[in-house]
């Protein structure tokens, strides 16, 4: 459905993206991670025929994105990272505009979606807050029922309970066969709810991967209360763990999911008098795979 070939476009400094190779297939959800400036919003926008590329080529729906895009509109929904608005219109304004310009006549799902996210669009968007202004920036982008959805950090100024909304969202248009790219920061969003992940790194996919390994390969950290923490140490180390020493009487140890058994009968032989269990997040993975690409270069 999203298909990237050599994608190229550079900016005066230098940054930019560079020979992206990637696709979306049709009903899948693609988590797109990366720090800031790592080149997500500049794919986006290359997507959304908003930058022409210096090379290679974005197509969706085997429409190019800069050709065909009045002709992608139609069936596209698209968050911005950041949104604006024209702040003279209310929010009601603003939804018919969307809904005229697709040619929308159907405004049931319009209505469904501003009682799903407890928004009011009657005010002037300028007085709205920053959450309001996302809350009708997701509403604009669902409305009208698209086939595809790109999505640039779409929770950006949401609470919680809205948050776990967007995600309530997400994972019903997946189960409705939605294909969709999005860009997030927030790693319990993308846990939830993509089937793959592409990482970028300066302008550069480093790794694809299916949402399932990335979380296979987590480890889980465990903090071990002990009054031999010298011994403790030594045989964690000797047994093949790295380990590191919190405190005066506790140690940290990381364990992946097929080192458990060895790591129980490790500790069988310690005394121990407390264990916490923490488990690495999402995040975790990912800086720890930016520290493992720094240390390389």
């Amino acid at each position: 459905m999203i298909d990237v070939k050599d994608l190229t476009l550079t900016y005066p400094g230098g940054k930019g993206v560079f020979d992206l190779n990637f696709s979306v297939n049709e009903g899948e959800v693609m988590g797109y991670l990366g720090p800031n400036g790592a080149g997500k919003t500049t794919t986006i926008r290359a997507l959304m025929g908003f930058m022409r590329p210096d090379k290679g080529s974005c197509t969706i729906r085997g429409l190019d994105c800069v050709k065909h895009a009045p002709e992608i509109q139609k069936f596209l929904g698209y968050i911005p990272g950041e949104i604006s608005f024209l702040d003279g219109m209310t929010g009601e304004e603003f939804l018919k505009f969307m809904n005229d310009m697709r040619g929308t006549r159907d405004t049931t799902r319009q209505r469904q979606l501003l009682d799903m996210f407890e928004l009011d669009p009657r005010g002037k968007i300028k007085k709205f807050s920053k959450g309001m202004k996302q809350k009708l920036g997701i509403i604009a982008a669902f409305m009208h029922d698209p086939d595809v959805l790109i999505l640039d950090e779409p929770t950006s100024g949401l609470d919680p309970l809205m948050q776990n909304r967007f995600v309530e969202l997400i994972l019903g248009e997946k189960a409705k066969g939605k294909t969709i790219l999005m860009s997030s920061h927030i790693f319990e969003e993308v846990e939830k709810t993509c089937d793959n992940v592409l990482i970028i790194k300066d302008g550069r996919i480093v790794e694809q991967s299916d949402v399932q390994t990335l979380k296979g390969s987590r480890r889980k950290g465990y903090i071990i209360k002990t009054s031999e923490i010298v011994s403790a140490k030594q045989a964690l180390e000797s047994a093949g763990f790295e380990v590191q020493t919190v405190g005066e009487t506790a140690i940290e140890v990381y364990v992946t999911g097929e080192n458990t058994d060895r790591f129980i009968k490790t500790i069988a032989g310690i005394t121990v008098l407390d264990l916490d269990v923490k488990t690495q997040s999402l995040e975790d993975i990912f800086m720890e795979y930016y520290g493992r690409e720094e240390k390389r270069s």
